[in-house]
């Protein structure tokens, strides 16, 4: 027995019979309280009715009675408040400070075999997937629904903290964060440290200044990538290296990026040259970028802004010196799309949230007109059950699965709870 079983067997009120605790008193349960997150008693502010009496305070939940000494709560003044206290066995009386007893609850003949049954029958699933992948397909996908949307809000609260981090570094700057955050996005998954340590290594003062010129970015941040540390027969390579060298004058800049854009095993058009490239004419293009963005509601509108392309060296280029047949690269709407997924959206929500505002209408609706993402949890989800069709739901499922069914939390999980109400 796992005491996080007991926890949702309390929450959910699991019982059958008559209750009374451990000396004969009669027990009614008004309200099972609100599940404490963080140290303290298991449940707040619960309401209990014992001998006709109303109680108010706290309960909190064990294995067996003689745990509550074993985790010394009789020298924790948190525990004070606990009006009943909750257990699969009762092995021994619990003393409050006072000397009077503490009601006890035993559960061993309350809950429905059949429940337990079901629960180890989920759990035991260690050689699966997730536990729950014989199941799912008989959940209804209105529980899934409602589910993925709260899972997708509950990523952007753990973006949205990631993104805090970020912004503390910025002195606040939110045009900062954003560049630093769409850097990090155009390096994709192979190099997007290596852009992010990029974006970081120069004030942004300094980009907004670049920024009057592509050329000129693009030196900028060419150089701070580590790209121009070469003697390479080039003219347009000669010539970014000749304007960063003035700009690191200029700007007394030193540090560089600490990890090198990497080429090997990635598509030429995500080659670190044509994204630095890219990067540097959204924002020679956009001078107010941050503004446009917050402002923006509609898939078209971020469409229309990011609407760049590489430098024109970058027609006949994906690397230095070697030349390629003559092809605009420009930023696709799938390209586009992840950033807005991953960087644009998640800031639109935080920004939000840091003025006090609510836009999660706007969100949702945003990202519910963005195709699903394309991954092998995404595919594995859809051959259980083939619900996976926004980026809403992709996104949510990465939070389900990395979350929850990574870590068997599949009683805090709404399919798991569902499974388990419905097979009793």
């Amino acid at each position: 027995m796992k005491e996080e079983f007991l926890h949702y067997v309390w929450n959910f009120q699991k019982f059958h019979g008559r209750l009374a605790t451990s000396t004969g008193e009669h027990l009614e349960i008004i309200h099972p309280g609100v599940k404490n997150l963080n140290s303290g008693p298991d449940f707040f502010n619960a309401q209990i009715v014992l001998q006709d009496q109303h109680w108010a305070g706290n309960v909190e939940i064990h294995i067996k009675s003689s745990d509550w000494y074993a985790h010394h709560h009789e020298k924790d003044n948190a525990y004070d408040n606990v009006i009943l206290h909750v257990v699969w066995e009762h092995d021994t009386a619990i003393f409050r400070k006072d000397n009077t007893i503490i009601p006890t609850l035993e559960l061993n003949n309350l809950v429905n075999p059949s429940l337990i049954s079901s629960y180890e029958n989920l759990m035991a699933s260690k050689q699966k997937w997730i536990n729950c992948e014989n199941e799912i397909s008989q959940v209804d996908p209105i529980v899934i629904k409602n589910w993925f949307d709260r899972l997708y809000f509950e990523r952007l609260q753990h973006k949205t903290t990631q993104l805090e981090t970020i912004l503390n570094k910025t002195n606040n700057d939110w045009e900062a964060l954003l560049f630093v955050t769409l850097a990090k996005y155009f390096g994709l998954k192979t190099n997007g440290e290596s852009f992010l340590f990029m974006a970081q290594s120069v004030d942004f003062s300094i980009v907004k200044k670049c920024a009057q010129e592509q050329e000129t970015l693009e030196a900028l941040l060419l150089g701070q990538a580590g790209l121009l540390d070469e003697e390479i027969e080039d003219g347009y390579y000669k010539n970014s290296k000749k304007i960063y060298a003035y700009l690191c004058s200029k700007y007394k800049l030193q540090e560089k990026s600490k990890i090198k854009p990497l080429f090997f095993r990635l598509r030429p058009p995500n080659f670190p040259t044509i994204r630095i490239s890219q990067l540097a004419q959204l924002y020679s293009k956009n001078k107010n970028l941050f503004s446009q963005i917050i402002e923006a509601k509609e898939l078209p509108q971020f469409y229309k802004i990011f609407n760049v392309t590489a430098s024109s060296y970058w027609d006949t280029h994906y690397n230095f010196q070697i030349t390629s047949s003559k092809r605009k690269k420009k930023l696709t709407n799938k390209f586009i799309n992840l950033l807005l997924i991953n960087a644009i959206i998640p800031i639109k929500f935080s920004y939000a949230v840091h003025k006090g505002e609510d836009n999660s209408d706007e969100i949702a609706s945003l990202i519910s007109n963005i195709s699903k993402e394309e991954n092998t949890i995404i595919t594995k989800f859809n051959k259980l059950k083939p619900i996976i069709k926004t980026a809403l739901d992709s996104q949510a499922v990465l939070q389900l699965k990395n979350h929850y069914c990574d870590v068997h939390k599949c009683l805090q999980c709404a399919i798991g709870n569902h499974i388990l109400k419905t097979s009793n």
